[in-house]
Formats: structure tokens, sequence, C-alpha cells
């Protein structure tokens, strides 16, 4: 009988467990958070890219709200609402305690789309309101094979919902302002200037740790930030050390070279870390949105 009993109970796990636990083997992982749109399909142009995501950046420094775009291959069978709920919140897109943060998910071979929103935008973005985007505005040119256009339009309704939507105002880009104030004669003409005759008077090493604390102290009154002024400093400081060492005696077009690659560096650091440092503030989603399909 205890034999009959445990070959019924080994019958039993053999087909109840794979039937739980093999479908959370198979989900599929959510991508990872690389920006503020994620074409993992490479549907998207550059261009296509690069307008939504000034669209949504500029969103957020003007509401706090934070919109983010995925678009994947398939969602292996697994029901859009419950993959769609699965990367809000991994990715947590929206303020934290505010919960503004809304997610359009395209898994393109499926031909299935979702508007996921978080709490604090259920009141502009309701289920009927995300519903009527997604069938009357979204899916039509999805059909005609415009994907770039009906994902833009989308964006273009939520975000005009979302401007209408009373939201606690942004946190103030601190950062963002202070090196606004700073003047680029500071950091690359200043040091050349100041450095010169402190050197020759003090040494190199001496009079570029003067040089620096000089211009960190200035930045320090004019702007009223440690952390800026301590940069600006290390950069004087920094600068004043090799400025002996670059080959300036082939005149003014080596100086113009130099001055050329830095401004190009700082444009292409502006542009890189808009797009990495993109991340969830923290918000919630409790499900609400609209699916579709086309």
């Amino acid at each position: 009988m205890k034999a009959a009993r445990a070959v019924l109970l080994a019958l039993l796990l053999g087909w109840v467990l794979p039937a739980l636990v093999l479908p959370a083997l198979a989900l599929v992982a959510v991508p990872q958070l690389t920006g503020r749109v994620v074409d993992q399909t490479f549907t998207l142009s550059s261009g296509d890219i690069a307008s939504l995501t000034q669209s949504l950046a500029d969103l957020e420094r003007r509401k706090g709200s934070q919109i983010a775009i995925l678009i994947v291959p398939t969602t292996d069978g697994e029901a859009m609402e419950q993959f769609s709920l699965r990367v809000a919140e991994a990715w947590r897109i929206g303020r934290k305690k505010i919960d503004d943060g809304a997610l359009l998910v395209v898994a393109k071979n499926d031909r299935h789309l979702r508007i996921e929103v978080g709490y604090g935008l259920e009141g502009a973005l309701t289920d009927v309101t995300t519903k009527r985007i997604i069938d009357e505005v979204i899916t039509p040119k999805f059909k005609n094979g415009d994907f770039a256009g009906g994902i833009s339009a989308g964006i273009g309704k939520m975000i005009a919902l979302i401007n209408g939507e009373k939201l606690p105002a942004p946190e103030p880009a601190h950062w963002d302002t202070a090196f606004e104030e700073i003047n680029p004669f500071w950091l690359f003409i200043l040091p050349f200037l100041l450095g010169g005759p402190l050197r020759a008077t003090l040494g190199r090493l001496v009079g570029s740790i003067v040089t620096g604390g000089a211009l960190a102290a200035l930045m320090w009154f004019t702007v009223g930030n440690f952390t800026i002024a301590l940069v600006v400093g290390v950069v004087a400081f920094v600068i004043s050390m090799v400025v002996d060492l670059l080959p300036l005696s082939s005149g003014s077009g080596s100086s113009s070279s130099g001055s050329s690659s830095s401004g190009s560096g700082w444009s292409s650091g502006s542009s890189s870390s808009d797009s990495g440092s993109f991340s969830g503030g923290g918000g919630s989603f409790g499900g609400g949105g609209a699916s579709g399909s086309w």
C-alpha cells in the first residue's frame, strides 16, 4: 500500500511541478533599461529614437513625469499585461511616492501592445483614455507599417494629457544649472594666463596647486557650490600641470586643434550622458492602462 502511494505521489509531482515551474523558467527576461527608448527590434531609426528621447526628456524636465518605450520581438506566449507589468516593476518609471510613470510596450512579432500606467497618472491616463489612444491613434498607423509614426503620435497624446494633470513640480536640476554658470574661460584659458607666472615663480607643482586653488575659490564665491568649485579646481590644476608638456611650438594651428578637440569631447560627453544617466525614479504600478493589437 505504501509503495502504491509513493508511486502515485511521484506521478502527481511529475505532472504538477513541470506545470508550475517551467512557465516561470520560460518567461522572457526583462530588458535592461538603457534609455528612454529601448528598441530590441531595430524598428526605429536613430533619428526616431533621438526625437522621441528629446520629447520624453522635455516632459520630465517640465512636469517630472517619466515615460519609457520598449519594443521587443515577442513575449513568447506570456500575456502582454503580465509582461508589461514585470517590465514596469523592474524599471520603476516615475517619481517615488508620486508614481507618475507610464510605459509603452510593443511586441512587434506578436502584434500586441500595451500602455502601462503608474498610480499617479491614472487620473490623466485612464483605462478608457489609453484604450482610445491605442485603438484610434497608434494601431491605425501600425497597420500601415508606420511604427515610428504610431509610437510618436501615441506618445504625443500621452504627453498632452499629462501636461494637463496637476502634479508636484519637478526638482530643479542643481548640477545642470550650476554648470551653465561656468564660463569655459575659467576652465581652459585662465589656467594658462594665471598658471604661467605662478609656475615660473613657485615651480610647476606648487604653481599648479595654487592655480587650481585660486580658480576653485573663485568658483565657490561665484556659484556657491562646493562640489562644482572642487571640480573646477582639479581641472585647472591638471591643465596647469600638463600645459608645459603640450606641443605649443607648432603655433596657433596646434592650439586651435587642441581647442577644437576639447570642445568636441565636451559635446560628446553631454550627449552620451543624457541617455546613459536615465533611470527609473522609483515609481509604482498597479496594472492600470490598456492593451491592444493590430
